[in-house]
């Protein structure tokens, strides 16, 4: 990997702890809420992935940087998501061959069975559109959070120069409403929608797996990460500041995968 994207890495590393830290003053009400019942063991954690899809999600997408590194010139700016072998590409190359060889390089990937790719061909974004969308990140999960009636932990949430992306495995409710909830973030330009949907019934028998099944070794996501534990119903957060509500479309830029991939 060039030195060029090691300090690159590095400086994303230190916006999302600085923006942690940032963001306690303009959200404390949530935050606090938050840490306080961490100390008193009133959080409940559930992924709707199974513990294998997990644990294959953080392989591709280890192995998808790494390769898209090795292989697409530095100027390229490529954000790589996994949700449930669903890989999402978001960033910015040079040209249309760099697009589709970033896709290519993730379609020979073993598992991986849906490609979202979302790159956009244009100069790679400025330090200041990162940092403005790491701080889109934490205030969209944070509105998740907050909202009744769905949970932030089956949600994964993805922001690029402004635009909003979401994964997950949800129901067309929960899909619609998170959605909607994104929208009224302050300074979210567009939402789109990287679901995929299943019906109520597998919902609850999902949450009902994960509820009982044991906890995936902690180890970060290289990239975006989904919302981390969620308080339960004792803990209140404070109403957040909200936008007329943005564009909320589906992706239609979704293709196959590795045709070996399980469905």
């Amino acid at each position: 990997m060039s030195v060029f994207r090691v300090k690159k890495t590095l400086v994303r590393t230190v916006l999302v702890v600085g923006f942690a830290a940032g963001l306690s003053a303009t959200l404390q009400g949530c935050f606090l809420a938050v840490a306080g019942a961490a100390g008193g063991g009133a959080l409940m954690a559930t992924d709707r992935r199974t513990i294998g899809a997990q644990t294959e999600d953080r392989e591709i997408q280890v192995k998808a940087l790494s390769q898209i590194s090795q292989n697409l010139p530095d100027s390229a700016h490529v954000n790589v998501t996994v949700f449930n072998r669903r890989v999402l590409l978001t960033g910015e190359v040079a040209g249309d061959a760099s697009k589709q060889r970033a896709e290519s390089i993730v379609r020979g990937l073993n598992n991986v069975n849906t490609i979202v790719n979302e790159l956009t061909i244009m100069p790679a974004s400025s330090f200041s559109s990162r940092t403005n969308d790491t701080y889109l990140e934490t205030r969209v999960k944070t509105a998740l959070i907050a909202e009744k009636d769905i949970s932030a932990n089956d949600f994964k949430v993805v922001a690029e120069r402004g635009s909003v992306y979401l994964m997950g495995l949800v129901t067309m409710d929960e899909g619609n409403r998170g959605a909607d909830v994104a929208s009224r973030v302050p300074g979210v330009t567009q939402v789109v929608k990287v679901f995929q949907y299943i019906q109520p019934q597998e919902a609850a028998a999902a949450n009902a797996a994960a509820a009982t099944a044991p906890v995936a070794a902690s180890q970060p996501d290289a990239g975006a990460a989904t919302v981390g534990t969620i308080p339960d119903s004792s803990v209140s957060a404070r109403p957040l500041e909200q936008q007329a509500p943005a564009p909320v479309t589906n992706s239609n830029a979704v293709h196959p995968g590795n045709p070996k991939a399980p469905q």
